[in-house]
């Protein structure tokens, strides 16, 4: 089938659907390619380098739908595009139905089969596909850049002649793929970053970035992020008392805050107030990542620049994928392609719009001339990871108390060990010969005396195992060398044997434990 990338009319994006390298990939599942005249330019693909990677260019939109079986696009079609289609054809785009109903009508109208890559399940099949993952980590990643540019200091703390400069302090509020992204970025660059998330099962995987959790104190359980797709859900009125409270505590003494909280189908939670933002230092950056639904801050303008009468800089652009549109477009390229592959299982050019997926079903909402939004749930749910239980640091009265505790115990035990075998000593003297006993205790003895000494080893230079090895091997060679001056040339014969195997025991030991250490060491 001919597969045809539009070039985007929103004004300021300069992000393309097919790249020369996507084209390629098609091409293999036998679709050819069409693109718009212009459409890459901005993105850095010139006509000619789609020409040389065998994409057909065409002059105009029009002739491009015309031409095209699937037609592929970035941002949601304006109603003159969807007017374009026709019975038959399938257009992949971002297209936000649950907030464009009259879009939607539209669509069906015209009976083409349109596939919203913002509808794709976040399950593990179809991160391959997730072109809101995609976008979001750009644009978390380009939100601290853009939070540099405009903070006028380093992010990483110094000690230089002409004095000390403070390291940066990072708030990101939400820990989606954007917040994540923008932690990794944030610690890269050497500054003190928290972060806050209402899934405490996220705390993890903040801590590994070297990041601090910001956690509440609150007993309301948490909310499974698989019950909801992988997103936050809306908090009770309780939780958000408390998270604003928590924001108030770092308001003033937080140089950068980086918010990415949304909820799908509703507008951006108000997450940071007018009056945090008047407890803000001059010289504050904002950067609100949900601006485009309305900004988690109350000040927040789309698509501006705001300074605020205390100096405080609030950035709400919402073109941060695009303005990367190089990388941006070869991520979304990928994801529009391994779309069309499962759409194109036999790999001939044929697409087959299997409804039984999970993935093309949940992402289709117009097929057939019928609205298909919303879908169901997927067979398949997104797995959460549970939550590690907080241990709680015990006092110095407490750790004194646990250790006379583990003493007594110990004591104990050992007391009623001692009772019992002498116990049995006893026992067996009232039945056995003299002769008998002499012997029985010194074995006795010493097996008490050797299991002391072989598992109170130091393990300083060995691993446990061959700790524990050596010691053994180190007795064999006592016992032996009391017995290897004996009369009997059969006692001697094998005493300087078992010398000879426990020392090569032992200095193996040695030369495994050094070549243990050598695999740590720098060359």
């Amino acid at each position: 089938m001919k597969v045809g990338a539009l070039k985007e009319i929103k004004p300021g994006e300069a992000r393309v659907a097919l790249t020369p390298d996507s084209a390629a990939q098609l091409q293999k599942l036998g679709h050819d390619c069409f693109v718009q005249s212009g459409a890459g330019e901005k993105a850095g693909f010139n006509d000619a380098t789609y020409e040389a990677a065998g994409v057909t260019v065409v002059a105009d939109a029009q002739a491009l739908v015309d031409a095209a079986d699937i037609v592929i696009k970035v941002r949601e079609p304006e109603l003159d595009e969807v007017k374009r289609l026709k019975q038959g054809q399938t257009l992949i785009s971002f297209f936000w139905p649950a907030q464009n109903a009259d879009m939607l009508e539209a669509a069906k109208d015209t009976g083409a089969t349109v596939i919203a890559m913002d509808m794709v399940p976040r399950i593990s099949r179809a991160q391959k596909m997730d072109a809101l993952s995609s976008m979001a980590n750009i644009a978390g990643y380009r939100a601290v850049i853009e939070a540099g540019n405009n903070f006028g200091r380093f992010f990483t703390g110094q000690v230089t002649a002409a004095g000390k400069i403070p390291p940066a302090r990072v708030l990101i509020v939400g820990a989606g793929v954007a917040g994540l992204a923008a932690i990794g970025t944030s610690t890269s660059l050497g500054a003190i970053t928290m972060a806050f998330d209402v899934r405490p099962e996220v705390a993890e995987q903040i801590e590994s970035m070297g990041a601090e959790f910001v956690f509440l104190e609150f007993d309301e359980p948490a909310q499974d992020g698989a019950a909801t797709g992988g997103y936050a859900a809306p908090s009770s009125p309780e939780f958000r008392e408390k998270q604003l409270a928590k924001f108030r505590e770092l308001a003033p003494t937080t140089d950068i805050v980086i918010t990415t909280a949304l909820i799908p189908g509703r507008p951006a939670p108000k997450l940071w107030t007018e009056d945090m933002v008047k407890m803000m230092k001059p010289g504050s950056v904002i950067i609100d990542l949900a601006a485009e639904k309305g900004g988690n801050c109350d000040l927040t303008a789309m698509d501006e620049r705001v300074v605020t009468d205390n100096g405080v800089i609030i950035v709400g652009y919402t073109d941060f994928p695009s303005r990367m549109a190089t990388q941006s477009s070869t991520l979304y390229a990928t994801n529009i392609r391994h779309m069309l592959t499962d759409l194109t299982p036999d790999k001939d050019g044929v697409i087959k719009h299997n409804m039984e997926d999970d993935v093309i079903r949940g992402a289709t909402v117009t097929h057939e001339g019928a609205i298909t939004f919303p879908p169901p749930p997927p067979k398949v749910a997104a797995i959460a990871a549970k939550p590690k239980e907080k241990v709680k640091e015990l006092t110095p009265e407490e750790k004194r108390a646990a250790e006379v505790a583990a003493f007594k115990a110990q004591t104990k035990q050992q007391v009623t060990l001692l009772t019992v075998a002498a116990l049995l000593l006893l026992a067996v003297g009232l039945v056995a010969p003299a002769s008998f006993m002499q012997h029985f205790i010194v074995f006795v003895l010493s097996v008490f005396i050797g299991f002391q000494v072989i598992w109170n080893v130091a393990h300083s230079l060995h691993t446990p195992l061959m700790a524990v090895t050596n010691a053994i091997s180190s007795i064999v060679i006592l016992g032996a060398l009391i017995q290897v001056g004996s009369s009997s040339l059969l006692i001697t014969i094998l005493a300087a044997a078992g010398i000879f195997m426990a020392s090569i025991n032992i200095f193996g030991g040695f030369l495994v434990t050094r070549r243990m250490l050598a695999m740590f060491q720098k060359s």
